[in-house]
């Protein structure tokens, strides 16, 4: 990663969240990710943004081509949404990592034609190459789902 790119530490030592960091490692180590890449033709092209907060945020249009039951957005696609929510929060610090668990709960359905917003957030680090991450999704302003994972550096494994 050129120096340009290279998250920026807090006294405390911990990266910064940057959304140039983001988008450097999102393009070279994602590419054609099916959640967050644009040069996947047939995915869905979420953009996520670093949040003032250190989190990361995206909006996604709940079209009726992710539906499950009526008029309900499907949980495979939610679950989608939560990891690549965890996902790109890792890479707003130059973390690249893989889901090694993920626990999902799903408070409410999610309707269709209503946007959702979906957030990303680092909990807690251990000692390198473990992350532990949150995310979730609500519409309306209500929490639908949320999930919960350990991330392991993708050069650990």
């Amino acid at each position: 990663m050129s120096d340009a790119v290279r998250p920026a530490t807090a006294s405390s030592g911990e990266p910064v969240p940057s959304q140039a960091v983001l988008e450097a490692v999102r393009t070279a180590e994602h590419p054609r990710c099916f959640v967050c890449s644009s040069e996947n033709p047939d995915g869905l092209k979420l953009k996520f943004r670093v949040q003032p907060d250190g989190s990361v945020l995206a909006f996604f249009p709940c079209r009726p081509l992710f539906q499950s039951y009526p008029e309900t957005l499907h949980g495979g696609i939610i679950s989608a949404l939560l990891d690549a929510a965890m996902t790109n929060a890792l890479f707003s610090i130059g973390i690249v990592a893989v889901t090694a668990e993920l626990t999902v709960r799903f408070l409410a359905p999610v309707s269709l034609d209503r946007g959702a917003v979906v957030l990303g957030a680092i909990d807690k680090t251990t000692s390198h190459p473990l992350y532990y991450v949150r995310s979730e999704l609500a519409q309306d302003r209500k929490t639908l789902a949320r999930a919960t994972a350990k991330f392991l550096v993708r050069d650990a494994l």
